[in-house]
């Protein structure tokens, strides 16, 4: 298998700054409290992390008393959009 292409669609949209607005919270606060830089919550933040360890997302779900569902989110790639499936 090759690897995933930096410009690759993964598929997976992250919220971070959407719930940090609703909570009123920094990303530098977020930092503090989970123990994560903030270059890399705002990798995260700006959807080009290509990896999520386990801990992080537990971590970052607490801190902005979220479930993952609500920080991460599926989204329609654009090839799936156009291609018509065939019966």
């Amino acid at each position: 298998m090759a690897p995933a292409d930096e410009n690759e669609t993964t598929g997976i949209r992250c919220r971070l700054d959407e719930l940090l607005t609703k909570r009123g919270m920094t990303l530098t606060r977020l930092s503090e409290i989970v123990g994560v830089s903030v270059v890399n919550l705002s990798i995260l933040k700006n959807d080009r992390a290509r990896a999520i360890r386990f801990s992080t997302l537990y971590a970052v779900c607490a801190a902005l008393e979220c479930e993952v569902g609500e920080l991460l989110v599926t989204v329609e790639s654009p090839e799936s959009a156009t291609t018509p499936s065939e019966s």
